[in-house]
């Protein structure tokens, strides 16, 4: 009789007995498995049978992984403009103004402060060219080569009519001084960065933009009498200039110096049109300040007015030029005992060429004059007089004043 699934109680006895037996012969099995993997598994090793072993899961890409990747990363940021900056960056400083308080004041405070940048450095001096505005009226001035370190500066000489200064301060601390690059040659277009320590404590600051203009004449009121003494030849960038920045480096893309940053227009509609002093026209002032302490010119001792400034009725009326005559310098008076009386020229005679060079207007004769030649050099006026064309001879005197 097999199994009986009645109310029998003896038949439920015996089926447990036999669910005893089952379990132990199940576990006898397992540990007898177990032990034969034990046993088995370094035997196996040995005869280089190794079981395979599942791979622990790879770190999935996270914050830890980022971190490790980044450490091993190193990223290039130089380019031309930061090489360009680096060649000159430590040549440009600033520089203080310090006036006292009052007349019985014993101690100086600072009243202002703007930009320089050191361009010779001999023996143990150094040199520095700034803005005339911003060490005028100075008792003491001071240089800051860093954030932690001031010297203290001479005034060597200025030059109102052109906003230059030249300081000389002590060279045991100067490390770099700045290249002169050809300001002649720049382009419209061309990258400029402006260099300098604007509202006077943001030392190193680098501005990046570009040549807007390099030859734009600017209306130049020297002795703030609201009358324009010239018309100064400045070169205008876009690249920030803001108030401390005056005296700063204008620099090419290879680091060279191209011009000295003077002004900048500050209306709240205008962005972006700031002015420097070319080097090439800058040098021989900076060079006559550092030599004389005061810049000798040359002059041919006349006053002047350009031929556009002139109606044009009476180019030909008053004047009698040829009809293609329509540039120049009308001579406006002749200074007595000066070269151009000695030569010759006269009231109404017009300049249209020096040397050959063309001569279009004022500016142009002053530039052509002070970036030129010097004093007691000889020069070829080519004019026109009474409609006729002529050549005058005449020695260049130094010019009286400015």
């Amino acid at each position: 009789m097999g199994y009986y699934d009645g109310d029998d109680y003896n038949q439920p006895k015996k089926q447990k007995g036999n669910r005893g037996g089952a379990f132990t012969a199940g576990l006898l099995g397992a540990v007898l498995g177990a032990l034969l993997i034990l046993f088995t598994v370094p035997a196996l090793s040995d005869f280089g049978v190794v079981p395979e072993v599942a791979p622990e899961p790879e770190e999935e890409s996270g914050v830890g992984n980022q971190g490790a990747t980044t450490q091993d990363i190193s990223i290039d940021v130089t380019n031309d403009i930061t090489s360009a900056v680096e060649n000159v960056g430590k040549a440009v400083v600033g520089v203080i103004n310090l006036q006292k308080t009052d007349f019985w004041a014993e101690d100086y405070g600072e009243a202002g402060a703007g930009s320089g940048v050191i361009y010779k450095k001999e023996g143990k001096q150094a040199f520095v060219v700034t803005n005339n505005h911003v060490v005028e009226g100075a008792g003491q001035i001071e240089v800051s080569l860093n954030a932690e370190k001031r010297v203290p500066a001479e005034l060597v000489g200025t030059d109102p009519l052109m906003d230059l200064a030249v300081l000389k301060i002590p060279s045991e601390s100067v490390t770099t001084v700045a290249e002169f690059g050809d300001s002649d040659t720049l382009k419209p277009g061309e990258p400029a960065i402006a260099i300098g320590n604007p509202l006077g404590f943001l030392e190193g600051t680098v501005t990046q933009g570009i040549i807007s203009n390099p030859e734009r004449s600017f209306p130049v009121d020297t002795d703030q009498n609201g009358t324009i003494d010239w018309n100064a030849d400045v070169i205008q960038t876009d690249a920030s200039i803001n108030p401390g920045n005056s005296g700063g480096a204008l620099i090419n893309i290879s680091g060279q110096l191209i011009g000295i940053n003077s002004m900048k227009i500050a209306q709240s509609s205008v962005e972006g049109i700031g002015f420097s002093i070319p080097i090439n026209m800058a040098a021989p002032i900076i060079n006559d300040l550092e030599s004389y302490g005061e810049v000798r010119r040359p002059e041919i001792g006349i006053g002047t007015k350009s031929l556009s400034e002139i109606p044009t009725y009476h180019w030909s009326e008053s004047l009698k030029l040829p009809k293609d005559v329509d540039y120049g310098v009308v001579v406006m008076s002749v200074f007595p005992t000066s070269s151009a009386d000695q030569a010759g020229l006269k009231e109404l005679d017009v300049i249209t060429a020096m040397d050959g060079k063309q001569i279009k207007n004022s500016i142009e004769l002053r530039k052509f004059l002070y970036t030129k030649k010097k004093i007691g050099a000889k020069v070829k006026l080519t004019i026109y007089r009474e409609g006729t064309k002529q050549e005058v001879d005449l020695t260049l005197a130094e010019q009286q004043s400015s």
